[in-house]
């Protein structure tokens, strides 16, 4: 069951997700340009021009760093973790003292996510979100969607990397079109469905995301029936999209246990 508290209407507005009628509506990311394997490009696949920032809470984000750590980007691509909490002003830079598993701003020396957005952009009017890929050339935010950031990672810095990790692919031509499929209403009914149903305020709005979360929660569990992978047993996007909003509800449900 949903239901509106005072403590919600109070609090401040970065932290209230849902609409008036109670839904969850996820905003768009904006920033959407691409780094391409390609010296013509507005964005160039270049060693240690990039920044990345993430959350360890945020599972869109994890996305992003899970694949730049398979692909071996660690060592082109730096990276930024802000603190786990977020509080009225969004996500906070931190030092690994203040909290364990922090990265602080290397790159803007920003103290909150914030100022970045509002680097590129003083108008900015939208949440704050990570991940966020940074250009330190050009200075200024290059992407802030994982799905699209991720499939960057798969490919754009293949010339840079050690044989057997330009070969690891995420995204295989022959199976495109079943990732795409999948991805679609994985998307839809879980990844961003723990977020409709769970930030529902209103017990209409989390009827109506609710039940359709705990069919593909049961349709997953039965497409992985006797193999690992969901995609023709083969280790896809699709894995890594589903598994960082996965993890993260069977945590949840276990300390609700």
């Amino acid at each position: 069951m949903s239901s509106t508290t005072t403590a919600d209407k109070d609090q401040p507005a970065i932290l209230n997700w849902a609409s008036k009628d109670g839904e969850f509506r996820r905003q768009q990311s904006v920033f959407r340009s691409t780094i391409e394997d390609s010296p013509d490009a507005e964005f160039p696949a270049e060693p240690d021009r990039y920044h990345l920032y993430v959350s360890h809470a945020c599972p869109w984000a994890h996305r992003t760093a899970i694949v730049r750590k398979l692909k071996g980007l660690d060592k082109l691509i730096d990276l930024s973790i802000v603190d786990y909490l977020m509080l009225d002003k969004g996500w906070k830079f931190s030092t690994e003292e203040e909290c364990p598993g922090a990265i602080p701003d290397t790159v803007n020396n920003a103290a909150y996510l914030r100022d970045i957005y509002y680097k590129v952009n003083p108008n900015y009017e939208g949440r704050f979100t990570v991940p966020v890929l940074w250009d330190k050339k050009r200075q200024t935010i290059v992407n802030n969607e994982s799905s699209e950031i991720i499939r960057m990672f798969n490919t754009a810095f293949n010339r840079f990397l050690p044989k057997e990790k330009a070969e690891l692919n995420y995204y295989p031509e022959p199976l495109r079109k079943e990732i795409d499929e999948n991805n679609e209403w994985i998307y839809d009914t879980i990844n961003n469905g723990v977020y409709k149903s769970g930030f529902a305020t209103s017990q209409t709005a989390y009827e109506n995301h609710v039940y359709p979360l705990f069919k593909s929660l049961d349709r997953v569990e039965k497409m992985l029936e006797g193999k690992k992978y969901l995609i023709q047993n083969t280790f896809t996007e699709a894995d890594i999209r589903l598994f960082t909003t996965i993890i993260r509800y069977y945590k949840q449900k276990q300390n609700l246990l």
